[in-house]
């Protein structure tokens, strides 16, 4: 007898309902595999997201069993419960339909938190040299390799309290530029994450960390991000 999976597949949007689907168990199969299995061969309607299939886009990141995970680096031979799936959107982000997630609101507070790039030298200016030795190009490189799947911001305890609160993405990311010498907005991205909802609003659970698939630790950027603000002040 081929063995089945009994997948829970959350469906429609915010007021939705889980529908039951029996597939098939494969050898190493995922649980992007399952989405995918029951997409083509069960509902068609299904809306889930995902593109590389090998961990580089994060796009397809959903809640499994309760945990927020990139669903194509999911064994389910690891996750699954007694051969029983749950699958839902993201947490913490309003429902478009299913199992995809509007990320509006996540990009939103990366403007708040002012994480983007301002240059301090035009196209005219020599290349600066930044050397990988100092301190603040090793807090850089050891928090850059963010790809803004949205995993931890679905983990954190705080946004699911606080709507207001920028989340662990956003300030991981200003720590990153606060320590890029080459950035001409330090003083005001200091202020924007000391603001209402910024990186005072942390309590440090670290559900950021746990469960960040790249092994960041966005509570240790939070945290220098408080002492950088504080010194500024």
């Amino acid at each position: 007898m081929k063995k089945i999976l009994q997948v829970s597949i959350w469906r429609g949007g915010a007021d939705g309902v889980y529908q039951v689907f029996e597939v098939p168990a494969q050898a190493s199969q995922t649980v992007l595999d399952v989405v995918t299995w029951v997409q083509r061969h069960a509902d068609a309607t299904l809306a889930y997201r995902f593109s590389c299939r090998v961990g580089m886009c994060g796009s397809c990141a959903m809640m499994v069993n309760g945990i927020p995970r990139w669903t194509c680096r999911s064994h389910v031979a690891k996750v699954s419960k007694g051969g029983t799936l749950k699958l839902a959107p993201l947490a913490n982000l309003p429902v478009i339909k299913d199992l995809t997630v509007d990320m509006s609101r996540f990009f939103e507070k990366w403007k708040r938190a002012e994480a983007r790039f301002y240059p301090s030298a035009s196209r005219k200016d020599d290349v600066m040299s930044v050397s990988p030795g100092t301190s603040g190009r090793i807090d850089a490189d050891a928090a850059i390799e963010c790809i803004n799947c949205g995993v931890c911001y679905a983990a954190c305890d705080t946004v699911k309290w606080d709507s207001d609160y920028l989340g662990p993405a956003a300030l991981n990311r200003a720590w990153t530029l606060v320590n890029d010498e080459r950035d001409a907005a330090g003083a005001k991205r200091l202020q924007a994450v000391a603001n209402r909802g910024g990186c005072y609003t942390c309590h440090s659970h670290q559900s950021c960390q746990i469960h960040c698939p790249k092994a960041l630790n966005p509570t240790r950027s939070i945290a220098g991000l408080k002492r950088a603000a504080l010194a500024v002040r």
